[in-house]
């Protein structure tokens, strides 16, 4: 192994980020068929004389400071995960002398027993905290800090793209000094930026109001630049004057609030919003209703997003072609993914969403509150990136946003055709959220507002009707103690959406790539009359608790093949996975469908994949027929 440190070559000092040792085991998963009482923590020998390997290569390619991110010091550990960066450390001591070793933890408050491991670890010279998620920690530190040891403060909030309120950062500073020592304060970010856009430089159409009140990557560096200034005696008064200035005019600014919308939100808070009828009498409507064979089959959504969709919609954008040639392409392309379901005979069909860029950005663009980017590009995963909304202020919807797509598809076809939406919790989680209130209140609007959206659905004649959740698990907080509250105003953010329909309209939700076992009894609390969900990628997880004992009783599509493998699976490996899920749920309840939608898809994958699905869910139903 070569390392070579970039100041050698380039001329300034860095620091090089390494995962702690401590964490790299506890987010490590177990290979598949290892013991579940397998620790991890048991590999800590193993890999710790490869860290030593690592930081004497560091120290002789010239590094003077060394960083170790220890973020799951935030989580709730016992005595023996504590005791293990205690061990950890110790056996690394020697091999981090005569470096400067910071301890990076973030995302949360530490509590009171892993601030004192932290600060009792040994070789280490500093510690770095994050200030913005973490305001408990400030107490700790004021409380006790070591001697001697450098605080890496994180004032500067490196998860969201509002611009920092500097007067208060620097009063926070100002404290922490105090106690620290002016010398031992180093001004930083919460966390890395790898979470917030790049730069605000290159927006150039969001106004101008909208764009003081923010602060990208660029933007964050100068901040803690301002506030390091500012703490040793030179402040920028012109720029912190200006910086005041964006704050008082973000929390004055009439478009930030609308009392209508705070008024609905508030009047929530009185009931829980679930349906009148029972999930098992509603599933009795709907199937008079919809008359749907046993193991329905169904997509999630969306349909390939060809580079030839892509162009129609890019030219629409750019002015290029008429709304009418745009109209016209998207219901051919409708056209085209309903008449290749009625083909392949799937049950319930989608149309296929042509017109949309990003399931939340879609919604945002057409919902008041939000504003967009036109470079604000985030990494999802992988090497996918997506460029998240920033709900700025209250939000409401000014008129239907799928009504006109969905009652077109539904035209094509005497199936039931889905009406497509996205939750309002994904819709929440998969944004840059306004730090100006509880993340709660603006996920009841954003709730009113997809209410009044499957309102509008069912009375355009759209009888299934599904609300994507695909973020649900997702915001979940990192401590458990936490975990109760933001469940409980999640599902309600869900039933809120559909509690006003009647029972023959069939309510779906979806969500994909997560693990959902820990908070299944929150999925059935949501109180959906059917669920698809991922399963095959996650080599059918799933299905483990309902093995295990929990009983689901509305309907659910645990997936049947994973959509991010191009690989086509055949009839028989899709009815082998159906077997195993009618093995632990019953025959009535259950859907067949992909784990996922299509989008990123070639047609050449999905028509083949798709026809081996509807072959294995109708071999299926003559095996069941005939075993009456």
């Amino acid at each position: 192994m070569l390392i070579v440190c970039p100041h050698m070559q380039l001329g300034f000092d860095t620091v090089p980020v390494l995962i702690g040792p401590v964490s790299y085991l506890l987010l490590s998963k177990p290979a598949k068929g290892v013991e579940k009482t397998f620790s991890l923590l048991s590999l800590l020998p193993k890999i710790i004389p490869i860290y030593k390997e690592v930081i004497s290569e560091l120290k002789a390619a010239g590094a003077s400071w060394i960083q170790f991110d220890e973020p799951t010091l935030v989580l709730d550990l016992d005595s023996q995960q504590l005791q293990a960066f205690t061990a950890a450390y110790a056996d690394l001591e020697s091999t981090l002398s005569g470096l400067n070793v910071l301890i990076e933890t973030y995302f949360a408050d530490l509590t009171p027993e892993a601030y004192k491991t932290l600060i009792g670890l040994k070789g280490v010279t500093a510690y770095g905290l994050d200030l913005v998620r973490g305001t408990q920690t400030t107490d700790l530190v004021k409380k006790d800090f070591p001697k001697g040891k450098y605080l890496f403060a994180g004032v500067v909030d490196g998860r969201n793209i509002w611009a920092n309120d500097l007067a208060s950062s620097l009063s926070t500073l100002q404290a922490l000094e105090a106690v620290v020592g002016k010398d031992k304060l180093v001004v930083s970010t919460s966390c890395s930026l790898l979470h917030t856009a790049v730069d605000l430089v290159n927006e150039t159409k969001l106004d101008d109001e909208i764009k003081s009140w923010l602060a990208f990557a660029a933007q964050k560096v100068v901040e803690v630049n301002a506030l390091a200034k500012a703490l040793a005696g030179q402040k920028d008064e012109a720029f912190f004057s200006s910086n005041a200035a964006a704050q008082a005019s973000r929390k004055s600014s009439p478009r930030v609030t609308n009392a209508a919308v705070q008024k609905a939100a508030d009047a929530l808070k009185g009931s829980d919003h679930r349906r009148a009828t029972n999930v098992s009498a509603r599933l009795d409507a709907q199937q008079k209703k919809l008359n749907l064979p046993i193991l329905p089959t169904t997509t999630i959504g969306s349909f390939p997003q060809t580079v030839e969709l892509r162009r129609v919609r890019r030219e629409f954008q750019a002015n290029k072609i008429s709304e009418d040639d745009y109209v016209k392409a998207i219901k051919e392309e409708i056209k085209k993914v309903v008449n290749l379901q009625e083909e392949l005979d799937i049950d319930v069909l989608v149309h296929g969403e042509p017109e949309r860029n990003d399931m939340v950005e879609y919604f945002g663009e057409q919902l008041s509150g939000f504003a967009f980017t036109v470079n604000g590009w985030v990494q999802s995963y992988g090497s996918r990136c997506v460029k998240p909304p920033i709900i700025y202020g209250d939000v409401s919807r000014p008129k239907a946003m799928t009504v006109f797509w969905s009652s077109t598809a539904q035209s094509m076809t005497k199936r039931p055709m889905k009406g497509m939406l996205t939750g309002p919790v994904t819709i929440l989680n998969w944004s840059f959220v306004r730090n100006d209130q509880p993340r709660f209140e603006t996920c009841y609007q954003i709730a009113l507002a997809i209410k009044d959206e499957v309102e509008d659905l069912e009375k355009a004649g759209i009888n299934v009707i599904q609300i994507d959740e695909a973020a649900l698990r997702e915001g979940l907080p990192l401590r458990k103690s936490e975990h109760a509250f933001y469940l409980k105003w999640a599902v309600h953010s869900f039933r809120i959406t559909n509690c006003g329909v009647k029972d023959t309209t069939q309510i779906h939700t979806h969500m994909c790539y997560s693990n959902f076992n820990d908070i299944i009894h929150s999925i059935i609390d949501m109180d959906a009359d059917v669920i698809t969900i991922e399963n095959s990628r996650s080599d059918e997880k799933l299905l483990s608790v309902f093995r295990e004992g929990v009983k689901y009783g509305a309907g659910i599509g645990p997936g049947v093949y994973d959509i991010h493998s191009p690989r086509i699976p055949s009839t028989e490996e899709i009815a082998d996975r159906i077997n195993k899920m009618l093995a632990v749920l019953e025959t009535n309840i259950l859907w067949v469908n992909p784990d996922c939608g299509l989008k990123t898809r070639k047609y050449e994958e999905v028509k083949p994949a798709l026809n081996n699905m509807v072959a294995a869910a109708k071999q299926l139903r003559t095996k069941l027929a005939s075993a009456k």
